[in-house]
């Protein structure tokens, strides 16, 4: 018989696996397991959204330049593994308009994924994204570097940068950038259902008058363990149609309709790729 050696698995990863379990039961659909660098309030001064600074613009390139090679060193490497991009044409026909898009959020590096299956596409090989004001503020080191430079919209608490921050979204869309956004907030690692969605993402969608394109990302085990002692995931990003405000539907409407249209062909997508019903765990009795 062959000896078969145990995997020796991340404590911390297998606690935050855990705590995404205690999660589901509780509904606590938007709330972190991980735990995040504290959050430092975010003033208009600190943040340049539209880039309209020749340093801020330096940077942007850099940091962009950066990225895209530290998303082929990861696929080379196998770290990250894109495995297949369904339904690419729903974005391209959307590639010059302005529009939301929408994907689910599980990895650090999900948004890398999204990026490099329409980087041949997108705008400039940029993608716009949001981010939350922590990661902007006070996240360390090389991702921090991106989190700051590389065509992000980090939220705020402050009320006077959110209307600079509204701003520079009405000006993205009005030029016909596409802005990445994930409306379950949190991110739970390597959580493959859909989750109950916030409404954000679909009222700016609504304000501004542009569609939702939502991106679902399936995964599978690889035969690769990572440095944690999982399986190296395998990724499909699926695009899917473009979700249209309706005309007759007022903004608090069409924010609504969008959201729960988006919900639902991401459960369809979950559930053809699964083989499974989309079901949560319930609170123990």
């Amino acid at each position: 018989m062959e000896n078969q050696v145990e995997i020796q698995k991340d404590p911390g990863r297998l606690a935050i696996i855990e705590k995404i379990k205690q999660f589901e039961r509780e509904e606590r659909w938007a709330q972190d397991v991980e735990d995040d660098p504290p959050t430092i309030p975010l003033r208009p001064e600190m943040v340049d959204y539209l880039n309209e600074k020749i340093l801020s613009r330096f940077w942007m390139k850099f940091a962009n330049i950066l990225a895209r090679n530290f998303i082929n060193s990861l696929l080379r490497k196998k770290i990250m593994i894109l495995k297949e991009v369904k339904g690419l044409e729903n974005y391209v026909e959307m590639k010059r308009k302005g529009a939301i898009i929408t994907c689910n959020h599980f990895n650090a590096m999900d948004n890398f994924a999204v990026y490099k299956a329409i980087e041949k596409h997108v705008y400039h090989r940029e993608l716009v994204k949001v981010c939350r004001e922590g990661n902007y503020t006070n996240f360390p080191g090389f991702y921090g570097f991106l989190f700051k430079h590389c065509n992000t919209l980090p939220l705020s608490s402050v009320a006077s940068t959110m209307k600079n921050f509204m701003h520079a979204v009405k000006t993205y869309l009005a030029q016909g950038r596409q802005i990445l956004i994930y409306p379950e907030q949190a991110m739970w690692w390597n959580y493959r259902k859909p989750r109950p969605l916030a409404s954000g993402a679909f009222k700016m969608a609504a304000e501004n008058n542009v569609p939702v394109i939502p991106f679902f990302i399936t995964m599978q085990d690889s035969d690769i363990v990572d440095s944690d002692g999982f399986f190296v995931q395998e990724y499909t990003v699926n695009i899917l149609k473009p979700i249209f405000p309706k005309e007759e539907l007022s903004v608090r409407q069409n924010a609504e309709f969008m959201k729960n249209e988006n919900y639902s062909v991401w459960k369809k997508v979950y559930e053809e790729f699964y083989g499974i019903p989309l079901v949560y765990s319930e609170e123990e009795k």
